[in-house]
């Protein structure tokens, strides 16, 4: 039975690349959640008035890949230690966030995050919430990257954090 995972790393087209390649990740949909205005459109969530984090909703197989396995992707493709911030994408809509579906999904989240703390040199600022409502996000944005892989930004930020994925974690590749 598929379990759902929602996970903020910044700018949804790298998470979403990323994921898409994970084996037991069955769906990956790109998305908003976190704040307060229902129905966002993209450029809403831009303006960073809106509350919501750029996310991925993911659906997983736990018999192939754990919750725990996709957080240790997770802490691995981004900057957690970064607020409101991944690179040069700034603001509260790139925030690193982890929208837990359950109390075992934040109790494994809280571990993994303090475990992480060890690896990172800088304090983890990655929000911990309960999961809220989800709104996919435009059809131009789902597989932006495998559409677009030579548009500046997939080229520049998106791949290397693929390119990271694929060398780190060999064995969960699809």
């Amino acid at each position: 039975m598929a379990e759902v995972a929602i996970l903020g790393g910044g700018c949804f087209w790298c998470t979403e690349a990323v994921y898409l390649e994970v084996r037991g990740v069955t769906k990956v949909e790109s998305g908003y959640t976190g704040g307060a205005q229902p129905n966002p459109t993209y450029e809403q969530v831009c303006t960073g008035e809106t509350g919501h984090a750029e996310v991925v909703r993911l659906e997983f197989d736990p018999e192939q890949v754990s919750f725990r396995d996709l957080l240790e992707i997770f802490f691995t493709i981004h900057d957690p230690t970064t607020l409101n911030r991944q690179g040069n994408d700034v603001g509260t809509q790139y925030r690193s966030s982890i929208f837990y579906q359950s109390p075992e999904q934040e109790a494994i989240a809280r571990q993994v995050i303090a475990e992480m703390a060890h690896v990172w040199d800088a304090p983890i600022v990655t929000e911990l919430a309960p999961a809220a409502p989800f709104y996919k996000a435009e059809d131009y944005h789902q597989n932006y990257f495998a559409q677009h892989p030579l548009q500046g930004y997939c080229a520049f930020i998106v791949a290397p954090k693929v390119a990271k994925f694929r060398k780190t974690y060999a064995n969960k590749l699809r």
